[in-house]
């Protein structure tokens, strides 16, 4: 069988499923039918949904399978979350460049100097 893809190859817009078929009965259904907006993900979307429930939504575990800084890791969800249509409540800023700054700390990558002036540098 083949995988089932949501967007366009050739200009990346949204499918629509014209036809269905049971392979039991051989019923054969042609109509337009709507994807569940998950289909409507890209590879890189999908790719990441999957990691973040294989770790239970646990944020430190993606970040170390990825590769990835705390950040990017809220930076891709916002994407997934954004691409299922619900809107994203934002939220303040501050927390989020605060605790990247704390995650850089705890790995030894700056220096607990650096990392004072980096969280007084940062707005509220």
């Amino acid at each position: 069988m083949k995988k089932m893809i949501g967007r366009c190859p050739i200009c990346g817009e949204p499918l629509t499923v014209t036809s269905l078929h049971c392979d039991k009965c051989d019923l054969s259904i042609n109509s337009q039918f709507e994807l569940d907006s998950f289909f409507k993900l890209t590879s890189e979307q999908l790719l990441f949904v999957k990691t973040f429930i294989r770790n239970r939504g646990n944020i430190k575990e993606v970040e170390k399978e990825l590769g990835i800084s705390y950040p990017t890791v809220r930076n891709k969800l916002d994407e997934v979350i954004e691409a299922l249509g619900y809107t994203i409540e934002q939220k303040d800023d501050y927390q989020v460049k605060r605790k990247d700054v704390l995650a850089r700390l705890e790995r030894g990558e700056i220096t607990s100097e650096e990392a004072i002036k980096m969280l007084k540098d940062i707005e509220y």
